[in-house]
């Protein structure tokens, strides 16, 4: 009888655990929790670590040689460290690929990403390496002095690209690669409409033009470029669109808890004006069309929009076209900043990668791999990949160093390394950095930013399908999009003294079914215990 109850223990035991278990995967999205992170007062070099780093490239080549060339320089400075590079097309991937890895505590040792994301890798605890110790430690902090590289000090990382990787009271990254948007113009097609660029940007001017050169001849081919297709203004990131035209206005986004604000008035104003210029066809979007470079260069649009870090795609001869060469057009490009709605106060988001360290058991693995990050922001680093496209190093350091200086100088003296799109869309930003501006991040910023660029999809999709875009159809959309992106919970959350640990949402795919997985081993072990135990009982029966 004894053994009876310590065997019904014992399944009721492992049920438990089975449960537990599966609580802890689920809940932060498997992460338990692990202890602070601090400082290792000496770096043991004595030991071998291996770390992984994931990046970012858009299939450019030159890109992935300087992230090899930047492992193999580090790795000859610390040939105890040795760091595993892998690559990713879009930052969206990496992200789902975190949120998965956390669910098995097996999360890269340093990211390339946004600070959006780094939000929600916050619900687990402890999970990313808050850095503000890390920078003033005087042995292996910025520019400290056990560091075997000329790294740069604090006050030379460019402040205003520094205090976008802080929030939550921590500094949780440090910036990478700078860029923002520009617009990319087809100058010679804007005269021959009889216009004159001016020097900033209007929507209104953008609006005009547009619609100016929706006009077509009696075959039905437009008359300014004597093509059948033709879409004036081309929008790559909507989200971006809209939050930008919402801070020019002054008007609702979120709060910095994480407050929604973006179901505003402004915001349908917006929207009405959007949908007119959508049903001309005078506007559309990346995810409508596709990439607005392939049109600009094919003479079938006017003003596309895209990042600064896109200008190598710009223009008649840019170096990455991917279109043949007998679609290419032959155009004058101007490079201006993006539409405004007050040309005397203007405003543009800042954007680009930043670099997060995840926190690991061993302190000493995690100090391996804030030595790397720092290797990332020497001017050897910084200067090559800022010259591949259209970003910014991130240090005044290496911004003011003579190779760097005349890498700018020497625009157009070739349509590679100097092409001028590219060194005219950097200028721009180096020429508007105190113009720039972020958004407030918290766990959801990352949903609230893909509503944005929902609204803006979602009406033009709707006009060009005929649909009346007015009063109740707005009204809908919010409701729509706010269900879509669960942007209800969001607002729940920032009212509730436990925002900051609000759930992450939705998971990915891969971790649900990780999860599923998990829960139904556990319960098919259990059951065959109890149905094993069963069976003997049975038998001594």
């Amino acid at each position: 009888m004894m053994r009876a109850r310590k065997r019904i223990l014992s399944v009721l035991l492992l049920m438990v655990l089975a449960s537990g278990s599966v609580f802890t995967l689920t809940g932060c999205h498997g992460s338990k929790g692990m202890a602070a992170f601090e400082v290792p007062e000496e770096f043991d070099s004595s030991r071998e670590y291996e770390i992984t780093f994931w990046a970012k490239n858009d299939t450019n080549r030159t890109q992935t040689a300087i992230y090899e060339q930047a492992i193999a320089d580090f790795e000859k400075l610390y040939p105890n460290i040795h760091v595993n590079l892998r690559l990713y097309t879009d930052y969206g991937k990496i992200y789902n690929d975190v949120i998965t890895n956390i669910a098995t505590n097996t999360t890269p040792n340093v990211c390339i990403t946004y600070p959006d994301h780094i939000a929600t890798y916050l619900t687990g605890i402890n999970l990313v390496v808050p850095l503000e110790e890390l920078f003033e430690n005087e042995k292996y902090g910025l520019g400290g002095s056990e560091v075997r590289f000329d790294a740069p000090k604090r006050e030379e990382i460019i402040p205003q690209f520094l205090e976008e990787c802080a929030f939550d009271g921590h500094y949780y990254a440090i910036p990478y690669m700078r860029s923002t948007e520009a617009c990319y113009i087809n100058k010679t097609y804007v005269e021959a409409l009889g216009y004159t660029l001016p020097d900033v940007l209007t929507w209104d001017f953008i609006w005009e033009v547009s619609e100016a050169a929706m006009e077509k001849d009696a075959e039905g081919n437009f008359l300014i470029n004597g093509q059948k297709v033709m879409i004036p203004f081309i929008y790559k990131s909507t989200d971006n669109m809209m939050i930008q035209m919402l801070r020019q206005k002054e008007a609702g986004y979120s709060t910095d808890q994480g407050e929604i604000r973006i179901f505003n008035d402004t915001t349908k104003d917006l929207l009405f004006t959007i949908a007119e210029h959508g049903k001309s066809g005078a506007f559309s979007t990346f995810k409508i069309s596709s990439y607005p470079a392939n049109f600009l260069n094919a003479g079938q649009c006017i003003f596309a929009v895209d990042s600064t870090a896109g200008a190598t795609w710009m223009g008649t001869n840019a170096p990455l076209s991917d279109i043949s060469q007998d679609k290419i057009v032959d155009f004058e490009t101007e490079v201006m900043e993006i539409p405004q709605f007050d040309p005397e106060n203007s405003k543009m988001i800042s954007q680009g990668p930043s670099v997060c360290v995840f926190n690991k058991d061993d302190p000493q693995e995690v100090l391996a791999s804030w030595l790397f990050v720092q290797y990332l922001l020497t001017d050897e680093v910084q200067i090559a990949y800022a010259e591949t496209e259209g970003y910014v190093p991130v240090t005044s350091k290496a911004q003011g160093t003579d190779e760097y200086q005349d890498y700018l100088a020497s625009s157009g003296e070739d349509n590679a390394a100097h092409y001028d799109i590219k060194i005219k869309a950097t200028e721009l930003l180096l020429n508007h950095i105190d113009d720039t501006f972020v958004t407030p991040v918290f766990n959801g910023s990352t949903s609230l930013r893909d509503a944005a660029g929902q609204l803006v999809e979602n009406t033009v999709k709707s006009v060009r399908r005929g649909q009346v875009v007015d009063d109740a159809y707005i009204e809908k959309l919010y409701g729509d999009v706010t269900s879509l992106y669960r942007l209800d919970q969001l607002s729940r959350q920032s009212s509730s003294p436990a925002a900051g640990k609000a759930e992450l949402g939705k998971l990915p795919t891969t971790a649900v079914v990780l999860l599923s997985s998990l829960a139904t081993v556990w319960m098919l072990i259990a059951v065959y215990v109890v149905f094993s135990f069963m069976k003997k009982r049975k038998n001594q029966h």
